[in-house]
């Protein structure tokens, strides 16, 4: 039996954009087509490779820059994971993570801020820098659903984080000693 390119082969099936082609074993190659699957991870936004990570670099180093920006809802889920990325290198603070992070943000005065700024602020958080808010009103123009991104835990924001554990556990871990060292007692004391 020939295929279409002319070898003495069985046809296999291979699946390429849900389309179900004919392919075939060559005599040069030893494995076997299968489905492709788990390929698109994350969100392609329309947009080549190349461009969306050009889009993403420049979204993440405005995200440094304003510490909040609006933009459309995929884009902004897509976006939290570098910024995370990012922060994750600033909280290690060393040379190679600085070059990491060089990689990713454009402007190096906003590596500058990522590590002496933001590095310390989320040293005592274990993820979670970013939060991702739907706006009530859609896009005017095609009606596309827009969110705002932010960095938590930054001054002036509007809607306070979770304190982390270990946060909790470092400042709170002793304050009945220190309320009773200022003269305030506790109300589980004052009732017995």
């Amino acid at each position: 039996v020939k295929c279409k390119r002319g070898y003495q082969a069985p046809c296999l099936y291979q699946y390429n954009n849900r389309k179900r082609v004919a392919g075939c074993v060559l005599p040069s190659e030893s494995h076997i087509y299968t489905m492709r699957k788990r390929l698109a991870q994350f969100r392609k936004l329309g947009r080549t490779p190349d461009h969306k990570w050009a889009m993403l670099r420049n979204m993440v180093t405005s995200l440094i820059k304003h510490e909040r920006i609006v933009t459309t809802l995929p884009k902004a889920k897509e976006l939290r994971h570098l910024a995370d990325k990012v922060v994750g290198y600033a909280k290690k603070g060393d040379v190679h993570a600085k070059q990491l992070a060089l990689r990713v943000v454009r402007e190096k005065p906003m590596v500058t801020k990522l590590f002496e700024v933001m590095g310390p602020r989320y040293e005592d958080r274990d993820g979670g820098y970013t939060r991702v808010m739907k706006l009530s009103r859609p896009r005017r123009g095609d009606n596309a659903p827009m969110a705002v991104i932010e960095y938590v835990d930054r001054p002036g924001e509007i809607r306070a984080a979770r304190v982390p554990e270990k946060r909790k556990q470092k400042y709170f871990n002793n304050l009945g000693e220190v309320l009773e060292h200022a003269g305030i007692k506790s109300i589980e004391n004052q009732q017995s």
